[in-house]
C-alpha cells in the first residue's frame, strides 16, 4: 500500500464515522445544523449572503432513512446515500451550509512584489496544502478593493484544473487578514463547520468520486459552485469533527514517515536488479564467479597464441598492425608492460587482483578494432542500399537483428566506412549512449559514433561483450568533460582487460547467462 492509499483509507474511515469513537455526550449534528440554519437565515436577511437555489431540508424518517424536502416535494434518499453513518451524524447538501462564493479574476501580470494579499487558483495546487495562514502573492490596493475576500475559517476550492480527481481541491484558511480570491477559485464561507474537517473530507475518496462525476472537460476540467453544492455531505457533531481532525493530523505524521521509507524501499527495489547485474559482471571479470580449474591452459599461453594469430592476420592483410603493440607480463610478483621497446611497472594501473591463471592485456591486443563513418548525405547514391548501416540508437545491449538503414556498395568503396564481420562487438562512443553495446549477427557498417571489435581466436565474443558491459560506468566517466561526452577508440583500445583461460571464459559466460535472466525477472 502506498502512502497515498493509506491516507485515502484513513479519510474514507473519517467520512464514514469509523475513524474515532462517537461520544454520547457530544451535541448531536442535528442541533449543529439547526444552529447553522438559523445563522444562515440571519445572514440572508442582512443580505450578507445569498439564499441558495432550491433550498432543501434533509431529515430522518421513522424508518431512519434520510428524506429530502424541496419546496412541497419530499423524496427518499435511500438510493443516493452511499453508506451508513452514526446515529449522531446527519446528511446535508453542501449548499445548505453557508455559501460558496466565486472569486474575481486576477491575472498573473497583475501581481506585485509588495501590496495586499491574494490567492490565485493555481497556487492551491502548487503552494498550499490542507491549510494556510498567509498568502504568497500580492496585488495593488485598487485591484484588491474590487475583489471578493475570504476570511478565517473559509475553505477555498479550485473550479478549474488539469484532471477530475484533483478538481475542487479544498484548502482551509486559518489566517487573520482578509485575502482577495482570484477567478477559477471559490471560497466556502459561513459554513459553521470545522474548516480543517471540511478540507480533509473534501479530499476523501467519497467526495472525490462525486466531484469526478460532476466535473466537465478533459484537457481543462471545470466544476461550478452550484454543482459542488449538490453533493451530499455527512456531518458529525462539532466535537467529533475536532477529534477527527486531530486523529488525521496525528496519522499524517506517521504517513509522512511511511512515505519516506516507502520511497526509499521502492528506490532500492528499482535499483536492485541493475545493481545485482553489475555485481555479477564485476564478480565475473575479477575471477570470482566460477572456480578456476588447474588443468586449464594459463592465460599467458593463450596470449602468446593470440599474438601469433594477430601476426598471421596482419601478414595476410586481413587486419592492420597496431601502432603501439603492448605486451604485459609478470615478473617478481609484479606486472610490467613493454611498449615501443620500453618496459615499465603497471601495478598502480591495475584496478583489481585476478587469479594466478589469468593475465592482463590491453583491449587493442585481443581483437581488430575500428570505428565507422557517415557517408555524405549530399550523395543520395550512397544510401538506400543493401549493406546495413548501424547508428548507436540501434544498439540493444544484445544481439543485433534489425538495422533499419542501409548504404550502397558505392558508399563502401568510396568512403571510409568499415564493413564489420558477423560476431563483431559494437560499442557506442558518443553522447548519452556511451557504452551501449551490441553483437552483430550479420556483416554491417556503422556510423562514426560506434566502435567495433572482431575478437581474434582465443577470446570468447560474449566474454568480451560482458567485460565491456561491466566497464560502462568507467567508460562514461572517461567520456565526460566536453559539450558532447565522448570516448575515443584510442581510449577504448588502451583499456586494461583481465583475460581468463579460454575454457574459463566459456564457463563464465555460461554462468552469466544463467544468472542474468533471473535478475531480469526481479
Amino acid at each position: 500500500m502506498t502512502a497515498q492509499q493509506l491516507k485515502n483509507s484513513i479519510l474514507l474511515m473519517a467520512v464514514q464515522g469509523k475513524l474515532v469513537p462517537q461520544d454520547p455526550n457530544d451535541e448531536p449534528a442535528s442541533v449543529l445544523l439547526e444552529r447553522i440554519h438559523a445563522e444562515k437565515e440571519r445572514l440572508i436577511k442582512e443580505k450578507k449572503i445569498k439564499r441558495e437555489k432550491n433550498p432543501s431540508v434533509i431529515f430522518k424518517g421513522a424508518d431512519n432513512t434520510p428524506y429530502e424536502k424541496i419546496g412541497d416535494e419530499v423524496r427518499s434518499l435511500a438510493d443516493e446515500v452511499p453508506f451508513d453513518i452514526p446515529d449522531s451524524w446527519e446528511w446535508v447538501r453542501i449548499r445548505s451550509l453557508g455559501e460558496i462564493v466565486r472569486g474575481s479574476g486576477i491575472k498573473r501580470n497583475e501581481t506585485v512584489q509588495q501590496g495586499l494579499p491574494c490567492v490565485r487558483y493555481g497556487e492551491l495546487y502548487t503552494t498550499y496544502q490542507t491549510s494556510f495562514t498567509s498568502a504568497v502573492s500580492f496585488i495593488a490596493p485598487d485591484l484588491y478593493e474590487k475583489c471578493k475576500h475570504f476570511s478565517y475559517g473559509d475553505v477555498l476550492m479550485t473550479l478549474t484544473g488539469e484532471n477530475k480527481p484533483d478538481i475542487a481541491k479544498a484548502v482551509a484558511y486559518l489566517g487573520t487578514e482578509p485575502i482577495a480570491a482570484s477567478g477559477d477559485l471559490a471560497f466556502w464561507t459561513q459554513h459553521g463547520m470545522n474548516p480543517l474537517f471540511l478540507s480533509y473530507i473534501m479530499a476523501s475518496p467519497y467526495i472525490i468520486a462525486r466531484k469526478v462525476a460532476l466535473a466537465t472537460g478533459d484537457i481543462i476540467v471545470h466544476i461550478s459552485g452550484d454543482k459542488l453544492g449538490t453533493i451530499l455531505l455527512p456531518v458529525p457533531p462539532l466535537a467529533e469533527q475536532e477529534r477527527i481532525v486531530a486523529c488525521i493530523q496525528e496519522a499524517e505524521l506517521v504517513i509522512e514517515n511511511y512515505a519516506i521509507k516507502a520511497t526509499a524501499l521502492q528506490k532500492l527495489q528499482d535499483s536492485f536488479p541493475e545493481a545485482l547485474k553489475k555485481s555479477i559482471l564485476q564478480e565475473a571479470v575479477q575471477g570470482k564467479l566460477v572456480p578456476q580449474d588447474p588443468s586449464d591452459e594459463p592465460a599467458e599461453a593463450l596470449l602468446e597464441r593470440i599474438r601469433a594469430e594477430k601476426q598471421r592476420l596482419i601478414k595476410e592483410g586481413k587486419i592492420k598492425k597496431d601502432k603501439h603493440e603492448s605486451v604485459i607480463f609478470r615478473r617478481d610478483n609484479s606486472h610490467y608492460e613493454k611498449l615501443d621497446g620500453v618496459e615499465r611497472c603497471i601495478d598502480d594501473e591495475l584496478p583489481f587482483e585476478i587469479p594466478e591463471s589469468w593475465a592482463w592485456a590491453r583491449l587493442g591486443n585481443i581483437g581488430d578494432w575500428g570505428s565507422g563513418a557517415t557517408p555524405s548525405r549530399t550523395h543520395p547514391e550512397y544510401y538506400d542500399g543493401s549493406i546495413p548501416w548501424l547508428k548507436t540508437g540501434d544498439l540493444t545491449d544484445s544481439y543485433i537483428t534489425d538495422i533499419p538503414e542501409g548504404i550502397s556498395q558505392l558508399a563502401l568503396e568510396k568512403t571510409s566506412v568499415r564493413l564489420n564481420e558477423s560476431g563483431s562487438v559494437l560499442m557506442a562512443m558518443y553522447g548519452a549512449t556511451i557504452g551501449k553495446l551490441g553483437i552483430l549477427t550479420y556483416s554491417a557498417t556503422t556510423n562514426q559514433a560506434c566502435c567495433a571489435c572482431k575478437p581474434v581466436y582465443g577470446v570468447e565474443t560474449l566474454f568480451l561483450f560482458y567485460f565491456l558491459m561491466s566497464q560502462r560506468t568507467a567508460f562514461i566517466k572517461r567520456g565526460e568533460g566536453g559539450a558532447q561526452p565522448n570516448i575515443s577508440k584510442e581510449k577504448i583500445v588502451t583499456t586494461l582487460m583481465p583475460l581468463p583461460p579460454l575454457a574459463e571464459q566459456h564457463r563464465i559466460v555460461q554462468r552469466i547467462e544463467e544468472l542474468l535472466p533471473l535478475v531480469k525477472g526481479l
